[in-house]
């Protein structure tokens, strides 16, 4: 999905800034506990009936998105 930006927004109002899904307060940390806890994508849509496949999909595109952007600072060995 290279487009998210319709499926997560970012608003200080909601969850204190954390980027959510669109018209919850499901935030994309949330959704990468449940997933990293060990519930299967089918799982958490169906503790969620709010989600959709797509607002799964945008979770990990917002977090590959921002995954790029990072700076990284490489790392010297001392030999």
């Amino acid at each position: 999905m290279k487009n998210y930006h319709h499926r997560i927004c970012i608003s200080p109002n909601i969850r204190s800034g954390k980027p959510c899904i669109v018209n919850t307060r499901i935030a994309v940390s949330d959704v990468f506990d449940y997933l990293g806890g060990g519930m299967s994508v089918e799982e958490v849509l169906d503790d969620f009936p709010d989600l959709t496949l797509a607002d799964i999909q945008a979770c990990f595109a917002f977090a590959a998105d921002r995954d790029r952007r990072l700076t990284v600072v490489p790392y010297e060995v001392a030999v």
